[in-house]
């Protein structure tokens, strides 16, 4: 069974989180608020994944303590946090985590990015090859690079031409929520008149990518992505 460290310092999330991974049938082998309690538990347990809230107790954030923790054991780390800056996002991509859940997140994404940081470990176990996942899990299959912008699928890097990777990163960073055919068209070929040809066929052809999942189209309105 696997052991999860959860580094969380609002109690109420953390034992709400506990209670989450052990339905899924793991152990949530510790609770640590602090960078200080969770290398303590580091060196005292055998953990096997590490949830890491950004903003904890002390003076060391849950970024440095992820940097730490890598130094120490390289197990997968997978943030959970109300940031979603920039500048956090970009510190917090450094340490090579699974993926970066912002709150208030649905418990069926936490399943899925659990799911797939265990799964990459024991692949790293077995093998000396290191499949490609990105830090924006979309399902069990598909994930995304937001700093390449690279869409991978079952750790293999999808091959997308110009203005599908420019389509999905403006999917992606607005995801959940709509993006009208006038800003889609206007971000995508802000110097050409628009041709509602060109951007069917181009959607189109990122909607079989992605296996016809995620991408919904809003009748003349616009599309949405929902991940």
């Amino acid at each position: 069974m696997k052991n999860i460290l959860i580094v969380e310092d609002e109690s109420l999330v953390a034992l709400e989180i506990s209670h989450f991974i052990k339905e899924l049938g793991y152990t949530a082998c510790a609770t640590a608020s602090s960078a200080a309690k969770a290398m303590e538990i580091m060196l005292s347990c055998d953990v096997d994944l590490v949830l890491m809230d950004v903003c904890i107790k002390g003076d060391v954030d849950g970024i440095a303590c992820a940097a730490n923790i890598k130094n120490y054991k390289n197990i997968p780390i997978i943030y959970i946090s109300a940031f979603s800056d920039d500048s956090t996002l970009e510190r917090a991509i450094e340490t090579n985590p699974t993926t970066y859940l912002i709150k208030p997140f649905n418990t069926k994404e936490l399943e899925i990015a659990i799911k797939i940081a265990l799964k990459r470990d024991r692949r790293q176990e077995d093998s000396n090859e290191t499949d490609l996942f990105g830090d924006i899990i979309l399902d069990e299959v598909f994930s995304y690079d937001s700093r390449n912008k690279d869409l991978i699928m079952s750790g293999e890097l999808i091959h997308l031409t110009k203005q599908e990777k420019q389509l999905l990163d403006l999917l992606i960073r607005s995801k959940n929520q709509v993006i009208s055919i006038y800003d889609l068209e206007n971000e995508l070929w802000p110097f050409k008149e628009s041709n509602e040809n060109t951007r069917r066929a181009l959607v189109a052809r990122l909607r079989s990518k992605l296996n016809y999942k995620f991408i919904e189209t809003l009748h003349s309105i616009g599309y949405r992505i929902k991940i």
